[in-house]
């Protein structure tokens, strides 16, 4: 077994200080087998005094029962630690601290070796014991023990800052008696839960309104732990109060700027982006907030750097506000309405001086700033219940844009130097998106204008088809695209079908669209076959892009925005039923019969503008009367599988086979049914259901090439005329028919026919077998002749000449004076 020396050592070599404790053996039955001479210096009792006798008789009678209990602990658990007092051998009580492991050997008894030492020589304990009184009365944390009917049995000085009084008045009081005006239940659940489940509770945040501060809400960091006794049942609950009320206004201030981040300006309209300011502010930081902003800024106007001046006028309209009551029911002026402040009052002031201003209370009988919009009595800030107030101007990039002011009603504690601070920060973030908003304005009512002088601001009246249109951007935002259509009036009462696409969307799409569409419609003017339009038009995109490209030192990437457009044009001549059509890297048109049936033109395939490549070319087809024609971008089909043709034309026959009371509900059905809400591709559809004109309307002769014709086709259309009731158009139809007929008599070959159609306007056409066209000339006086085209261009609204396959067409255009019905 070995000496107890040895086994001193075996324990110190377990981890044991044996140098500042008095180790003891005891047996199984709690008998003490072992006495050393530090044992004998700690209680006064000798070996042969101590040896033999029960631990119980060396303790307190309180500890002495307890001998039992710790036996069978150090059986089951293998040992114990703990407080016990002892008697020393002339009775003195002695606080000891107790270590007990085993010192059982291999095949030997149990045995359990007993390390003592006094408390009161511990070197810690002398900290402990008097420095611990002074931590916990003198800590700034407020602390407290409360019993389990949640009564204070104790408390610290600093728990009196939070209000409740000194510690002796808490002495048998509960939290609620002391302090009626705190939310104490839901303190005192927490304590509750404590209590029942022994499960300490660790950085609880209480927020309201201390008696300490009745006007400030405060916040506090609360600590509960159950305190039992040595039988390990619940005596009460330990707590510890901190104020963090600055932490939590800390975090408050940035949950506000982070919402704000997150919620204003999220969309690029002023007035939203206005009223995002308002709701963000309200209730987290005021309880009444409104916007006014210049009118200027809402235009999308460029305000004066700077602040306004004192002289300046400074026209203000409520762009924004919000309430913590429904309805907003403090606000003298509504959304939307103008805003008048007197000339000396702190919002005028702000606005001018550019500088926040702040009212801690405001006098409760004084009228309100903003005037009434719809006259009435000025009322007061009593009636409207507001006593604190903040005003910050709304500046950004060196520029006031208006003046945001917060009010409070609700909650009593006035507006701060912190608060007005984070109104600052809240205020100058929303300035920027409302000066992005404003700039955005700006730029998109001028994309706006831009846009709607490239596209036609109505279709023409023509008796050739009867058409309608929708076009849809991609970009939404400024509502620019590089897509266009148009319908260009011809000689003959014939019609001009166009639709084109230039790459790219937003504004410098719809600049290189508008030059298009510019040269588009000054070949038709020229009366060119389809082919020839988009011939010519391939040769402006592809010398555009070289000078373009010169200029910029030869940099791929200031190539002309035109060049790969495509672009579809189509000839329809009423007269006859005849179309005549040609594309530029474009899609083929789809052509909806009378009875609803589609079909798609097999049209040749043309290179996009401006790349190059073999000559366009064009087919002809006869459609019946009330076919429909429908010219689309690819921007239309943009949804469906990519590279599936045959699926995307399936997509479009179906939508277009169904059926509609009109063209326009059918054009915008066809467009609704294939392109999302938010299109991938900017789209421009053109309908255009085909009209024949009457026999009545059209008359034509076969005139010999003989100079006495001249004078039978001018009678022949002046009875004509009377048949058409346009008499008044005799003298100078006569006119027309009489030079046309002579030119072609004296210079052209073949046979010479002319033509009469009566429309919107009246058209004369003379066709001839020559491939010369006839020169406008200003002759001198004294010349004889080569007055003839100066007289037609004279008395009628416009002529030319187009070219066919046989010859050329000499043409002039008269309005009607009595224009059919």
């Amino acid at each position: 077994m070995g000496t107890f020396e040895e086994q001193e050592q075996g324990v110190a070599r377990h981890g044991f200080d044996v140098a500042d404790a008095a180790p003891v053996l005891v047996d199984a039955r709690g008998l003490v087998t072992g006495w050393t001479r530090s044992a004998q210096r700690l209680l006064a009792y000798t070996a042969s005094e101590a040896v033999g006798r029960s631990v119980a008789e060396l303790l307190s009678s309180e500890d002495a029962v307890r001998v039992p209990e710790l036996i069978e602990r150090c059986r089951t658990e293998g040992g114990w630690v703990g407080l016990l007092t002892a008697l020393r051998a002339d009775g003195t009580p002695v606080g000891l601290n107790v270590r007990i492991t085993s010192a059982q050997d291999a095949q030997g008894p149990s045995r359990w070796l007993v390390l003592l030492s006094e408390l009161a020589d511990a070197p810690g304990w002398d900290m402990s014991r008097d420095t611990l009184e002074q931590m916990v009365a003198r800590s700034p944390v407020g602390i407290a023990i409360v019993d389990t009917e949640l009564r204070y049995v104790w408390s610290n000085a600093a728990l009196a800052r939070y209000g409740g009084g000194p510690p002796p008045h808490r002495l048998g009081l509960r939290l609620a008696d002391i302090q009626p005006g705190l939310d104490s239940e839901s303190i005192e659940t927490q304590m509750r839960q404590v209590l029942e489940t022994g499960v300490a509770i660790v950085g609880y945040e209480h927020v309201g309104h201390a008696r300490s501060a009745p006007l400030r809400e405060t916040a506090h960091m609360m600590s509960f732990t159950r305190l039992d006794d040595g039988h390990g049942h619940p005596t009460g609950v330990y707590y510890t109060v901190e104020d963090i009320t600055e932490r939590h206004r800390a975090r408050q201030r940035l949950a506000l700027l982070d919402r704000a981040g997150e919620h204003i300006g999220r969309t690029l309209d002023i007035t939203r982006t206005a009223q995002e300011l308002a709701e963000v502010a309200v209730p987290g930081l005021a309880d009444l907030v409104t916007v006014d902003l210049l009118e200027s800024v809402l235009r999308g106007g460029e305000p004066e750097p700077g602040p306004p001046g004192d002289s300046d006028p400074m026209p203000l309209r409520r762009a924004g506000q919000r309430s913590v009551a429904e309805g907003v029911p403090q606000a003298v002026v509504a959304v939307g309405d103008p805003v008048t402040y007197p000339a000396e009052s702190p919002p005028t002031r702000a606005l001018r001086t550019a500088t926040s201003w702040r009212k801690e209370k405001l006098d409760p009988l004084a009228e309100a700033w903003a005037e009434h919009a719809h006259g009435g009595q000025p009322a007061i800030f009593l009636e409207l219940g507001l006593h604190s107030v903040m005003i910050v101007p709304i500046r950004s990039r060196g520029i006031t844009l208006g003046l945001t002011t917060f009010f409070r009603r609700h909650r009593q504690e006035p507006f701060e130097e912190d608060d007005l601070h984070l109104a600052e920060d809240l205020v100058s973030r929303a300035a920027v998106c409302v000066d992005n908003a404003r700039r955005y304005t700006r730029e998109r009512d001028a994309a706006l204008v831009l846009q709607r002088s490239l596209l036609p601001h109505r279709l023409p009246e023509q008796e050739a088809v009867e058409v309608s249109a929708c076009y849809r951007p991609a970009d939404e935002l400024t509502g620019l695209g590089g897509d266009w259509y148009d319908v260009i009036p011809l000689s003959g009462a014939r019609v001009a079908l166009v639709v084109g696409e230039v790459p790219g969307h937003g504004i410098d799409a719809a600049a290189a669209m508008g030059g298009l569409r510019t040269a588009v419609r000054t070949l038709a003017a020229l009366d060119l076959p389809p082919e020839e339009v988009l011939a010519h038009l391939d040769d402006v995109v592809a010398r555009s892009a070289r000078e373009d490209s010169v200029e910029a030192g030869g940099e791929a990437a200031a190539v002309a925005q035109s060049v790969g457009s495509g672009c579809v044009y189509i000839v329809y001549d009423p007269v006859d039923g005849t179309c005549t059509m040609a594309a530029a890297g474009h899609p083929a048109p789809a052509v909806v019969m009378p009875d609803g049936t589609v079909t798609f033109v097999d049209l040749p395939q043309g290179p996009p503008l401006g790349v190059g490549g073999p000559p366009f070319e064009s087919v002809e087809l006869a459609l019946a009367e009330g076919s429909t024609l429908a010219l689309h971008t690819d921007g239309l089909l943009a949804g469906g599988d990519e590279g599936a043709v045959n699926s995307d034309r399936e997509r479009l026959r179906q939508a277009l086979e169904r059926p509609a009371a009109s063209l326009e509900l059918r054009c915008r059905s066809v467009v609704e049914a294939l392109v999302p809400s938010r299109p991938y591709d900017d789209v421009a559809l053109l309908m255009a259901r085909t009209r024949l004109l009457g026999a009545e309307q059209v008359a034509d002769w076969d005139l010999a090439a003989d100079p006495a014709a001249v004078a039978d086709a001018r009678k022949t259309v002046t009875r004509q005329l009377a048949d058409w009731g346009l008499e008044e158009l005799a003298f100078t139809t006569e006119l027309v028919v009489s030079e046309l007929v002579t030119n072609a008599i004296r210079y052209a070959t073949g046979p010479i026919r002319l033509r009469l159609i009566r429309e919107r306007a009246l058209f004369c056409e003379v066709y001839d077998g020559g491939a010369t066209a006839p020169h406008l000339r200003h002759p001198r006086t004294t010349d004889e002749g080569g007055r003839g085209l100066l007289l037609v261009s004279q008395f009628t609204q416009q002529w030319g000449t187009r070219f066919v396959p046989e010859g050329k067409i000499i043409w002039a255009e008269q309005p009607l004076t009595d224009p059919l019905a």
